[in-house]
């Protein structure tokens, strides 16, 4: 028996209501452009959207224009998404609590994830979407998740509750480490002001 080996997201599909909602919402409040449109090929009531989150993956949406918006929280029990969570640069996010209050949309936060900072509010269907920041950026040649994989290494050995800004400079500093090579004989930390 193997694995079936997943090399990422491919697209995310949503139930939408009508298409200008859709539109409005994923381009015009999170700028993510809309990128074609086809039937849904399994429901000719159905046309399908596609939009880029930014690093070229999909989400898509099945609108009807017969469906209206419904505020609603979606559900949460088990077997349901809990919410979707989106990239955000700094600069981005320390700019959305304003830009979603231009709009008049509600929101919680900011939250301190350790990590990451977060800011919540709903769509206008009620799925809950969060605005995510890193706040480390990973050496080069290596994932966020090589990172906070580490750094889950290093807040566990010291009996941590969740990763703070300590595991993740050492988690950073022993992945330099261990992808660049150095011509020093002693790569240990010192104080050349002694």
């Amino acid at each position: 028996m193997q694995k079936i080996q997943s090399q990422g997201v491919h697209h995310i599909t949503l139930t939408g209501a009508d298409r200008q909602t859709s539109i409005d919402f994923w381009e015009g409040v999170l700028g993510m452009p809309f990128i074609f449109e086809q039937p849904n090929l399994d429901d000719a009531n159905e046309s399908h959207l596609y939009f880029d989150p930014g690093d070229g993956r999909l989400i898509t949406i099945f609108t009807n224009e017969e469906r209206k918006a419904d505020r609603r929280r979606t559900p949460t029990e088990p077997g349901c998404v809990h919410h979707i969570a989106f990239i955000v640069s700094k600069v981005t996010w320390n700019q959305a609590q304003t830009r979603l209050e231009a709009r008049g949309i509600g929101h919680f936060g900011p939250k301190d994830r350790g990590f990451m900072d977060s800011l919540y509010f709903k769509d206008p269907l009620g799925l809950l979407i969060e605005l995510a920041c890193y706040k480390f950026e990973p050496p080069a040649g290596c994932t966020h998740a090589e990172v906070l994989a580490e750094a889950h290494k290093l807040r566990v050995t010291a009996g941590d509750e969740a990763i703070g800004d300590v595991h993740l400079a050492d988690a950073i500093e022993a992945l330099v480490a261990r992808q660049t090579g150095s011509l020093s004989d002693d790569r240990s930390a010192k104080n050349p002001y002694a």
